[in-house]
């Protein structure tokens, strides 16, 4: 040890053991000589001398080692907020979307410029060609919906606040070339491809299997010529914002979604099996066999999901073995009937039935079975009305409506056919929003649907076809459907005017073409009830027509005089279907529905009508001449089955 008051140049002179006190900084000088290195040092200190305590020292350590760390956070984090604040909003430097540079800007400037920058190209129609072919168009953006969305394009070029390392990189480091982000209607972009693609391209051919005659008829799968539909979108997309504003489109091969495989796999598995012969389903004790020839039409094959799969109509099954089976007790609808001059609600009884659905099933099962295995049970099901009492009862039919009565002179076809159209049409029930149909109730005017020969109007004469008179029945319920406020749907009146009916406010029918048509639009139901009273020899006969509903208007009629009167012709004949007549003058008449709720004078509404009859012919019928050859057969105007004149 050296004593305290001698000088040393010892760094820790004067210092000892655990002594704490705060050493002077003592820096020794170059050129000394006496300066010791600093292993020499070491060696030179007493082995035996006290030393600083170990945890003091780590303790020392690692406050300076966490501060240090702690120094370099915060740098980082100066630095990062300063990055941060400096990017804020703006887009990446160097960035630019479809061509415009957008770099450096904040989200707002950068989405304006960009607007600004792509303003021409977005109003321009897109030329649009097919590779290979000399097909073009135009599509126009507005029609296809194709807009840019400027918020999202900048948003996608990095023009958004963002605390994100890459955000930052992206900024400082430079951005790249984006495309835009545009929408666009896609049903609208469909149909302008589908369109170039009919034109240009060919749809594959479908595999099919069809069943006819009893048999399996295959429609060969062949590939087709198309655009690959997402391809397309996006290069349709990139040129609308792009600088030429024209774009190319390829035709691809389509491959048919039924190809040959599935059709082989369709005919062994369902297909050729199904139509291998007779099937039997049983009804209760009933068996019916059906061969594949009668059942054929229930039978069909349709794509899903790829592939063929077999489908039974339980619809087309029933209707083939309802008359076989006989009625194993069917519910039976409510309806409304006119019993002692009064509507009465007859209800609706549940019954059982054997179900489309149920058929379908069963025959499912056993159609594609090896023979001896093609028989399946049908069970019968309860079932309720579709139509309930209360249905009926809340249609509201509770009185007569409108009355409207025609009058004929004796013929015994007017009675057959008047008398048979009444039958039909007698107790039709309308519930609100129903169209009645004279032509679809009364049907095709036939001897087998019990009509007979009588007087029609053709091409301005009176000619005889089966169901001459109907007319009578066709005017009478339009004249009752008109004062019952009901709307007119369809009516025609005669071409040639017959005295004892209305003036204008008439109504003719011709299978199929002339029909009579009205709708109920009321909020009640209607029925029509029809009444002949036939003719006899010197006694007229009459059609009555009552409609019973709750009532909703009161009609009025006006009708107006005749005007632009116009004389008749005389024409000779010399056919051996002619039938001499008088002729009477053509002239023009105007009439109104006048609408009033019951009890009012006040006028709701008025339906204006007008017509125009042409003159009657006067026919004079004569023996024809004899010609060494037959004369030309004329060709007549389409006769008016439904019409009436003398005997209409």
């Amino acid at each position: 040890m050296t004593d305290a008051d001698e000088p040393t140049d010892r760094p820790d002179a004067g210092f000892e053991g655990g002594d704490t006190a705060e050493r002077p900084a003592v820096r020794p000088s170059a050129a000394s000589p006496e300066q010791a290195p600093e292993t020499e040092r070491l060696s030179l200190m007493d082995p035996d001398e006290p030393t600083e305590e170990p945890v003091a020292q780590q303790r020392r350590t690692g406050r300076v080692v966490a501060l240090s760390a702690l120094a370099l956070v915060l740098l980082a984090a100066g630095l990062y907020v300063a990055a941060y604040a400096v990017a804020g909003d703006k887009v990446a430097r160097g960035t630019s979307v479809a061509g415009v540079d957008i770099g450096g800007l904040t989200q707002e400037d950068a989405e304006q410029a960009l607007e600004d920058g792509l303003a021409d190209r977005v109003q321009r129609p897109i030329a649009v060609t097919v590779a290979d072919s000399d097909l073009s168009d135009e599509l126009d953006p507005g029609a296809a919906g194709l807009e840019v969305d400027y918020a999202a394009s900048v948003a996608a070029a990095g023009g958004e606040r963002s605390w994100a390392p890459r955000r930052l990189w992206d900024y400082f480091t430079g951005g790249d070339e984006l495309p835009a982000v545009v929408k666009a209607d896609d049903a609208a972009v469909e149909e302008f491809l589908a369109g170039l693609e009919e034109a240009a391209g060919q749809p594959p051919v479908e595999g099919a299997i069809a069943f006819t005659d009893g048999q399996p008829v295959v429609t060969d799968p062949m590939p087709g010529r198309g655009f690959e539909r997402d391809a397309a979108v996006a290069a349709i997309e990139d040129a609308f914002v792009a600088e030429d504003g024209t774009v190319e489109l390829a035709l691809a091969d389509v491959a048919p979604t039924i190809d040959a495989d599935e059709i082989e796999t369709a005919l062994a598995t369902f297909a050729e099996p199904a139509m291998s012969g007779p099937v039997t389903l049983v009804f209760g004790e009933t068996p019916v066999e059906l061969d594949p020839v009668e059942y054929a039409p229930a039978v069909s094959m349709v794509a899903e999901d790829g592939a063929l799969v077999g489908r039974i109509d339980g619809a087309v099954l029933k209707d083939l073995v309802d008359d076989r089976v006989g009625d194993p007790g069917r519910p039976v609808d409510a309806t409304v009937v006119i019993e002692n001059g009064e509507p009465v609600v007859v209800p609706a009884e549940p019954g059982v039935d054997f179900l489309p659905d149920t058929l379908a099933a069963v025959f499912t099962e056993v159609v594609t079975a090896p023979e001896g295995s093609r028989e399946g049970t049908v069970e019968a099901e309860a079932v309720e009305p579709e139509f309930t009492t209360a249905d009926a009862e809340a249609l509201g039919i509770v009185e007569e409506v409108s009355e409207f009565t025609t009058y004929y002179p004796h013929a015994p076809y007017r009675n057959t056919n008047i008398g048979r159209a009444a039958e039909l049409i007698d107790g039709t029930v309308l519930k609100p929003g129903d169209v009645f149909s004279l032509n679809g109730i009364v049907g095709e005017r036939t001897y087998e649907n019990g009509f007979t020969d009588g007087f029609i109007i053709s091409n301005g004469i009176f000619r005889s076809e089966p169901g001459g008179g109907v007319s009578q029945m066709a005017t009478t319920t339009f004249n009752a459907a008109y004062f019952a406020g009901l709307k007119d749907v369809e009516h025609k009146p005669h071409s040639l005017y017959i005295d004892r009916y209305p003036e204008g406010r008439e109504a003719t029918v011709a299978w199929p073409t002339v029909d009579l048509k009205f709708e109920n639009d009321t909020e009640h139901g209607v029925l029509v009830q029809a009444i002949l009273s036939p003719s006899s020899p010197g006694n007229r006969g009459s059609i009555t027509v009552r409609m019973w509903s709750t009532k909703t208007w009161d009609i009025e009629s006006d009708v107006s005089g005749r005007y632009a009167v116009t004389s008749s012709s005389t024409r000779t004949l010399d056919t051996a279907d002619c039938e001499p007549q008088s002729g009477s003058s053509g002239f023009s008449v105007d009439y109104d529905r006048i609408f009033r709720e019951p009890g009012s004078d006040e006028i709701v509404r008025t339906e204006d009508f007008s017509w125009t009859y042409s003159p009657t012919p006067t026919i004079r019928c004569v023996s024809p001449e004899p010609e060494p050859t037959p004369p030309p057969v004329e060709q007549a105007d389409p006769v008016e089955p439904g019409e009436a004149g003398t005997g209409g």
